[in-house]
This record gives structure tokens, sequence and C-alpha cells, in this order.
């Protein structure tokens, strides 16, 4: 018996249902008419259907088209979470058939089975499931890249890929378009696997991907939005396999797994460029590996679009027009400095203004910008690869971090001769990169005459707009705003849906404070005044902290009480 829920007129007419998907990707606009039309030629020659060819080339996510879909049928998708953590009716259902249906039962309640689907215009598979296992038969929507994860670790490896492949170069030619196709279904079953995560890392928006291994097996988990978040692992005995693929293609030594190692892996990624840095660490359990996406495609690097004020943007401007001095971009690691000094590069970039950089590593490539990756192997760290510039006439030079005594007092000196350094330092505040500084070996009184201003920050988790909640705030919210020149109204809370993947959170927005360099700070400064006395200084110039920054994008509906003390601390 078959329960199926959606509109059986479509499922009847499978061509009218994917021209209604169709239409519904390009109302969404996350179908473009070129990709369009290239999955149409590609269809064509593959005789493949045009949803699936889509989704195959990589011109429609996983997400995008089940969403469609389930508008379309009406049947709700199959979440990570739903997948079983063991077989269902392996007695009764065939791995193979199971696989090339691209079917997975999920739960068993009574006389009824959930089932998940790939193709939501498949009636047979349901029906043969149903008359095999006298079971009558509801179905759920599975993105194809879920599916297949958990099926290798129920099945292992199993049938046809049906993840997206990754390319070491360019397909935008219809050729290498069908070749693809053509060889989806015998790759290997571990490259496909190591596609499969690199894949839905990018999709997500996964700033790290981490495969470590575990007493129970393998786990893989992304970072999203600054936060790790479990995805559904490759089977465990595959944990070898998958870190020697990702060795090869970092082009590291597959032997070595007493010592940890360092490598880059540059891939094609639906028409984009994406660099990868791998980092491999023997842990107790195994060798495990760190992934870091860079996408320079989905970073802006604009000061409004980053979320800063625009008091904060006019001082950026006010000291990036200055001819020399230091400005400081402190906070911890992945607060965003070395994205916010790239921000400064692309506003002041010009064929006037010979630009330079000295970073490790460089995660960017810049337009107009010369840039240096320091390489301490060969002797090339950050103090000497800044003398060395020093001798190539640059109007601007950007530090990528002042870790030591030598590296600070060079880029000192890089500013008392006459050329802006824009510098990243590790401090909580903004304030307390001047007492760093000092501690490191330069002068108080190089500092206060070369120091422009220095700006601490941090990244919080912008709400979903499309599912955010507003409220009046509660009592113990009120009270942050005790003192402050404002008030507050409402607050909002994260919800979450299906845009955001439940989590109530979109992306993620700076919050700052920036500290100019005043007569009174200077003054305390020479009297090698503490932080403390820096900070009261400042503040009593009218130095808005960090958290009032917070506080007032939490007026604004930006983000949410709880995700700023997360990102400040409840103190």
């Amino acid at each position: 018996m078959l329960d199926a829920t959606g509109s059986l007129e479509l499922l009847e007419k499978p061509a009218q249902a994917v021209e209604t998907v169709i239409r519904i990707l390009i109302d969404d606009e996350v179908l473009t008419t070129q990709a369009l039309a290239r999955g149409r030629r590609a269809a064509e020659q593959s005789l493949e259907r045009l949803d699936l060819v889509l989704n195959k080339l990589g011109l429609v996510s996983d997400h995008a088209l089940a969403a469609a879909w389930s508008a379309v049928t009406g049947l709700p998708i199959a979440e990570p979470t739903a997948y079983p953590p063991h077989v269902l009716l392996g007695e009764t259902l065939e791995p193979g058939f199971l696989a090339h249906a691209r079917a997975l039962p999920l739960k068993v309640d009574g006389d009824r089975l959930e089932l998940a689907v790939v193709d939501a215009v498949d009636h047979f598979t349901p029906a043969a499931i149903a008359a095999k296992t006298g079971l009558s038969v509801s179905c759920k929507l599975a993105r194809p890249g879920e599916f297949s994860a958990a099926f290798e670790r129920l099945y292992g490896a199993v049938g046809s890929a049906d993840s997206d492949e990754i390319s070491l170069g360019a397909d935008a030619a219809l050729t290498h378009d069908v070749e693809r196709l053509r060889d989806l279904a015998s790759d290997a079953p571990v490259v496909r696997m190591v596609n499969g995560l690199i894949d839905r890392a990018i999709e997500v928006g996964a700033s790290d991907l981490h495969i470590s291994a575990a007493r129970a097996g393998l786990r893989v988990r992304y970072r999203i939005d600054g936060i790790l978040r479990d995805v559904e692992p490759p089977p465990g005995q595959f944990h070898a396999a998958v870190i020697s693929r990702l060795k090869i293609m970092a082009g590291l030594d597959i032997a070595e797994r007493r010592l940890p190692q360092d490598g880059r892996i540059r891939i094609a990624w639906r028409g984009r460029e994406i660099d990868l840095r791998i980092a491999t660490m023997p842990h107790l359990n195994g060798e495990g590996a760190v992934l870091r996406v860079l996408d320079r495609s989905a970073v802006s690097l604009d000061f409004e679009a980053l979320g800063f004020s625009a008091s904060l943007i006019a001082s950026f401007h006010r000291i990036l027009s200055e001819p020399h001095g230091i400005f400081l971009v402190t906070g911890p690691t992945g607060s965003g400095k070395t994205t916010t000094l790239y921000a400064a590069l692309q506003a002041i970039a010009s064929p006037e203004r010979n630009i330079v950089t000295v970073e490790d590593p460089t995660e960017y490539q810049l337009e107009g910008v010369n840039q240096i990756q320091v390489n301490r192997k060969i002797g090339l760290d950050f103090a000497s690869a800044l003398r060395a510039v020093l001798r190539q006439d640059p109007d601007v030079i950007m530090v990528g971090e002042i870790r030591d005594r030598e590296t600070a007092i060079v880029a000192n000196q890089a500013a008392l001769t006459g050329h802006l350094v824009l510098a990243t330092v590790h401090t909580n505040t903004a304030v307390a990169a001047l007492p760093r500084l000092v501690d490191m070996g330069v002068e108080p009184y190089l500092l206060a005459s070369t120091i422009k201003g220095s700006m601490a920050q941090r990244l919080v988790r912008r709400l979903c707009p499309h599912c955010r909640r507003s409220a009046r705030p509660e009592p113990w919210h009120q009270g942050l705003w005790r003192g402050r020149s404002t008030s507050l109204q409402t607050c909002h809370y994260a919800v979450g849906c299906e845009r955001c993947q439940g989590t109530g959170y979109i992306g993620r927005i700076a919050i700052a404070e920036s500290m100019p360099m005043t007569d009174a700070i200077k003054g305390k400064l020479l009297e090698k005044a503490d932080e403390r006395e820096l900070a009261a200084t400042a503040q009593s110039a009218g130095m808005m902290s960090m958290v009032e920054d917070g506080l007032s994008k939490v007026a604004a509906g930006l983000t949410s009480v709880d995700e700023l003390l997360r990102a400040v601390g409840a103190s």
C-alpha cells in the first residue's frame, strides 16, 4: 500500500513537473538563464533529466533543488538527523536495489515505513517497496549529498555517485560537461567521498572542515558562522583512505603519519576558484586533518557589508588618508582582522600607490597589490620580509601580524620613514595594542608619534531575516542598557527555518571599537600608563566600546543578545 503526499497529477507528468521546478529555481534567483541554457545542452547530449544534470554539474545546489521539489510535490525534506544509525529492513531490501533507486528506509513505525527518496517523480520505487515489505510507505525528499553520505555509512560504497564532482580545471565547455556526467558513475569510492565532503562544506558556507578519528569511527564537522557542527561522516573504515586522498591532493607525504604537515589545494567549484589550506595532525585515535576554505567570491571586501557602523567607516577613511603612520587591528584568531585590512587595501588601491603585503599565509589574492608569503623554512620571516619591502619603494605596507620585537621595531621604523603601515596584533581590546607593543620593546615615545589609531573587533552571527522573532526584552536584557544613551524597545530572537538550516542565523557581521590616537592618550602613553588608565582616557574622549557597538546592532535587529554575549563574554 502506498501513502503518497504530493501532487499525483504532476508525478504522472514528470516533464511538466521538472519545468515547474525550473521556474521556481529561476524565480528564487538560484538558477541563471545562462546556467539553464548550459544545462539544457548537456542534458540533450547525455539524455538525462534536466534537473539532475543541473545538480550534477553544480549549477543548482542540493538544498535549492530539494526545496523546489518539496514546493512542487508537497513532500517534506529529510533532515540529516532523520537518517537511522543502523540498517533497517536489511533482510528484505537489497542494498543494490536501494542504491539504484536512490532510496533509504528512515523509520519503521508499526505498519508504516518512512522512506527517503532522491527522485521526487519516481513513484515506482515506493510502490515496489510497499509491495515487498507489506508496509504503508510515506516519502520524504533526500538531498543527494546527504543521501550519499548516509548510504555509504550504512551500506558502504555501493552504487553510483550522486554528489558533485570537483574538478581541477574550468568546466564551462559542453564537452567537459558531458564527459563529467559520464565519469561520475566510475569515480573511485574514496575520491567520491572526499569530493562530497568538500563540495558540501563549500555549499553550506563552511569556513573550515574538520576530519578526525574517534573511538566510535570517523568524525566530520563543518565550522559555519564560527560554530562547529557535526555532519554525516563516511564509514569509519575509510578514515586512513580519506586522509591519504587529501594528502595526495595537497602534494603531501602520505607515508608520514607521525608529524604534522601543511599544504594547499586549489580547485574549481561551480565556476569559482577555491583555495583549501590543509593541516594534518597525529591524534591519539589516528591522523586528523583540518581544511580552511578560502572562497574569495564569498567574501565582500566592503566596510558597510562587513557590518561596520557609519562612524567607524568615517574613522577608517580618515586614517587611510594619512600619508604615514601605523593603524592596528586587534582581536583573537578568527575575528576577521585580515578581512578588515583587505577591505582597507581595496578602498585605497590605485595605480598611483605601491601597496605591498607581508602575510602568513596569503589568504586572498588582491588585484593591484603585491603580496608576499612568509616562508620561515628559508629564513623569510615577517621582519626580514618587511626590511626587504622597504627597499621596494612602497607607499602602503600591510603586515599580517606583529608578533615579535623585531617585526614591531621594523614596522615602527617604516612608519617613521614615511610609509602607511596596516597591521594586526593579538589583543582583546583596541587600547591593549599599545601596551603590547611597548612590552615587545618599542619605545613609548616612538609609538606616540607613529600610531594613528587601533581597532578591536569580533564577529557575531547575523539573525536570519526570514524567521527572526521580535518580542519585548526580558528584564535582564534591559539591564544591559542601563546608563546607555539609547534604550531597548524591542529584542529579536533566533528561531530557525529551512533557509538558515534551523540555526536562526545567516552569515556574520563585525562589532568593533576604534581608538583614535588623541593628545590625551599620547600623554598617558609617554607617562607609561597601564591599560586601565589608557582605556579610561579613551572612553572620556568618547570612544564607543565594542559592547556598545554590539548593543546598537541588537537594537537594530541584526543580532541577538545571546550571540553578543557569546562573542564578548558575559562580563
